[in-house]
């Protein structure tokens, strides 16, 4: 996979625009497109001190959850990015669809190094995210 040229598609899509939830449309359904074997890409936008669902591809997802719990709460609570290869493993795992094997979250900062959202791509299939998806999936959570 050419992550370098779909980055630099990906920048043409959401170049101009300003509007986080625009960018986080179009990024969420990019994604889903371009990258197999995914069951749900989308944003978790911190919001009253609770993670509420952004825009996404995939199945309905649950809309709120707070500092600590599941991946995205855990993400939040650590700042940083994680991966997960068999999310049955994780405890405390969240389980919005059950066809979910594997995850990875990654948080997004503001200009001041703020956390304001977070990246959440799902797999069905274990153990689906290298280093290179990692890398590729960082990298484009920055352009939001």
């Amino acid at each position: 996979m050419n992550y370098n040229l779909l980055y630099k598609e990906l920048e043409q899509l959401l170049e101009g625009e300003e509007y986080i939830i625009s960018k986080m449309a179009n990024m969420s359904s990019f994604i889903m497109e371009v990258m197999p074997n995914l069951n749900w890409v989308g944003f978790y936008i911190i919001h009253n001190d609770v993670l509420k669902v952004g825009p996404f591809q995939g199945k309905p997802a649950c809309s709120n959850i707070p500092k600590g719990k599941g991946v995205c709460g855990y993400t939040w609570e650590k700042e940083s990015t994680t991966v997960v290869p068999n999310v049955h493993d994780f405890p405390g795992h969240i389980a919005c669809d059950a066809a979910s094997n594997s995850e990875i979250v990654i948080p997004i900062f503001d200009q001041n190094n703020k956390m304001i959202a977070e990246l959440d791509v799902d797999s069905p299939v274990l153990n689906r995210f290298s280093e290179e998806d990692r890398e590729f999936l960082e990298k484009c959570a920055k352009l939001i």
